[in-house]
Order: structure tokens, then sequence, then C-alpha cells
């Protein structure tokens, strides 16, 4: 096998990510088709990710391949996780990974249906009542969570969930549109709120695209979800791929098979994969500096980052159940993370000190990113202790 050194996969993604400033990307499409798809459990990751591999794109050109062009859609996939894909790879996603979630929340939540009292049939329950929002949104009107309850009854019906001190009442409406959602018959539409603020308006997928595409069988759909991810990820390795795709080693394993991918000898000793035709290693590039979002898809695209990510990091730069906060780039690697001040000033706060080009590239980011957001604040519900500690100051 060749050998793919850990320099190489840096210079990598320095390129293909579009972070290196000499490679950024001209739009908010072309960034989202580069990195596959963009996390956006955080709305403002959306923007701010495309913010950091493209020049002169705006938080109002991002909403318009969003909201107007429809270039660029939601869709909840892998790992239960919202992502903008590229419209073109939807497809592949509903015939796999999300038919995968679909399947395992609408199990739960007819199980909690049943559990609660609220029917017999769990199953029957959930179906009849997915059928009633369709209906009530079948001439494509965009509605709300709250709306859609008060004019669906079965979206007011309010159950237990959990046991114990975790157990909670709440309405099922959030965990139906969801299933229908992961479904792909439902989509989240426009936005009601800020940028920064994630207020969707639910509304057929059909509706929303013009035309209703047919999910991709789903070997064919993780085949094709699987390609992209090595063309941007690879070389990575087996581990990764079943934690990024919230799949079985037997699907992964598939996948890679009918992409015919070609292993590569990684730095680690592991068996990194890659596209035919890809294996030779990347090239070096001058130094970089780059500020990533919390929950960026590059700090987010492996599940093994001892390549660019120190172990003893870990603990400052995601939360307990391995989310990432916003993180700072020197060179490939991260070096620490960004904050906000009160005024919206972008600051960077190092875990050790990189040096000073490192610095002053970073400064110049920073000033950059500060600029773009133009003294509004971006507050996340996914805060790596670093970025916490730094609030409370």
């Amino acid at each position: 096998m060749h050998p793919f050194p850990d320099p190489a996969r840096r210079a990598r993604l320095a390129r293909r990510h579009g972070l290196h400033p000499g490679h950024r990307l001209a739009d908010a499409v072309s960034v989202t088709a580069a990195m596959t798809v963009l996390h956006a459990t955080e709305a403002p990751t959306v923007h701010l990710a495309v913010a950091a591999r493209s020049e002169g794109v705006t938080i109002a050109d991002v909403d318009a391949e969003l909201y107007r062009r429809r270039t660029l859609v939601k869709q909840l996939a892998m790992r239960r996780t919202l992502f903008v894909f590229p419209r073109d790879l939807l497809p592949a996603a509903w015939g796999s990974a999300s038919a995968r979630v679909a399947a395992a929340e609408g199990r739960r939540l007819a199980a909690d249906i049943e559990k609660a009292g609220a029917a017999a049939d769990g199953s029957a329950w959930l179906e009849e009542a997915a059928a009633a929002v369709l209906e009530r949104l079948a001439g494509g009107e965009e509605l709300d969570a709250a709306t859609l309850r008060g004019e669906v009854p079965a979206l007011a019906t309010r159950i237990v969930f959990g046991s114990g001190k975790w157990s909670q009442e709440a309405p099922v409406a959030p965990r139906l549109l969801t299933v229908l959602g992961a479904r792909g018959l439902l989509v989240r539409g426009s936005n009601g709120g800020h940028w920064r603020l994630s207020k969707p308006r639910w509304t057929p997928m059909a509706s929303w695209l013009g035309e209703e595409p047919a999910p991709l069988p789903e070997a064919a759909g993780y085949a094709e979800l699987v390609r992209r991810w090595l063309w941007t990820f690879g070389p990575g390795t087996e581990a990764d791929l079943v934690w990024w795709l919230g799949a079985t080693k037997a699907a992964v394993r598939r996948a890679l098979a009918d992409v015919a991918a070609v292993g590569v000898r990684l730095d680690s000793g592991e068996t990194g994969w890659v596209l035919p035709g890809d294996e030779e290693p990347d090239v070096p590039v001058e130094p970089w500096g780059a500020l990533l979002p919390t929950l960026d898809p590059t700090t987010m695209g492996w599940k093994q980052r001892d390549f660019y990510l120190d172990p003893d990091d870990v603990p400052f730069l995601f939360d307990s159940v391995g989310n990432a906060g916003t993180t700072a780039w020197w060179d490939g690697r991260v070096v620490g993370c960004w904050v906000q001040d009160a005024d919206g000033t972008v600051r960077v706060v190092y875990r050790r000190d990189p040096g000073s080009d490192a610095r002053a590239a970073l400064a110049h980011e920073a000033a950059r990113l500060t600029d773009w957001m133009g003294g509004e604040v971006v507050t996340n519900v996914f805060a790596s202790p670093q970025v916490r500690g730094e609030r409370l100051r």
C-alpha cells in the first residue's frame, strides 16, 4: 500500500476543504459540495462554515441558496444529525442514512406512545398522525410546529417520555416531525427567525423542491455517501466511516467495495481508504490559519483525530458527548478555540503558544470573521469547556 503520512493528510484537507487562503471556494454551494454536507444542528454553523472557506460570500448569499434557490437543503441523516445537503445528494441519504434514522425514531416514538397509554398500537397511531400532518400541508403551505399543533389534533398529544428523574411530559409534535423529516416527506423550509436561530416552517419536500426525486436503493445510497466522503475526508479508516455514517461495519464494507476504494498506509499503522486514483499523498502547502465554528464539518469529519488534534486538548475543545466547539487551526492542526467579546470582536484562545507566525495569521482571520459578522454575536448550545470558561471571565 502507498504510505500516506499525516502531513499529507493535513495538506489535502487544506486544499479540498477550502481552508487554505489560496484554495478558498466561490460560493455556498461549492463549499457544501466540497465538504459533502455541512452540519446544521446549530443554525449559525452553516453560515460560519461557508465564511471560513470563501471570500465575499455574505449571510444573505447563504440564505438565498437555502431558502430561495433551494440548491442547499436541510435533511436529518447520519447519526440523527441535521445537515445541509447539496440538492443532488438527497436521494442517496433518503435511501440509506436517513431511512435508518427514520426507522429507529419511528420505533421509539411508537413504543413511547404505547407505554404512555396514548394508543394501543403505537405504529398505527404514528402512521395516522403522519397522514394527518401530510394532508394538512398537502397544498405546499409552510407552517411552524406550534401552528401545526393547533391544527392537527394528534400533534397536541402529550405523553411522558423517559423514566425516573429523567422523565418529562412533552408534546409528540417535535418527534413526529423529526420522523417525517428523516423520511424525506417534510423539510425544514423557510426560517422564521434570524440566521443565528432555527425556527423552521415545515412543508412537503416535494413542494419545496418542485419535484419528487426517488430515494436510491439502500446499498447505492450508502455507496454514494461513501464516495463523496472519501473525496472530502479520505484517507480515512473504516472506524471513521462507521462513526460518520452512523451505519454498521457491514454497510460500510459493502460501500467501500462498491466504490472500489483503495487502501493506503497511515502513520498510525492503520489502513486508510481513498477513491481509486487518489492514492498519491498531497504535497505540502504554505502554513495557513483558520477559525472554524462549533460542529464544523472538518473538525467532525473523522472519529480518529490524532493527525490534527492533540488528544490532551479534547477535554477542553469538545463537550462531554463529543461535540466540537469552535476551533482555531494552524497549518492543519487545532491549536485552540475562538470566542466573541460583548461587542462582537472575535478573539483567539490558545491551548499553547503556536509561535508568532501563527498568532499573526490567526489574528488576521479573527479580524476577517469579526468584519464578516458585523457586530452580531453567536451563542452556542454546544459550547466546549474552554469556550465556556472564557465566557465566565
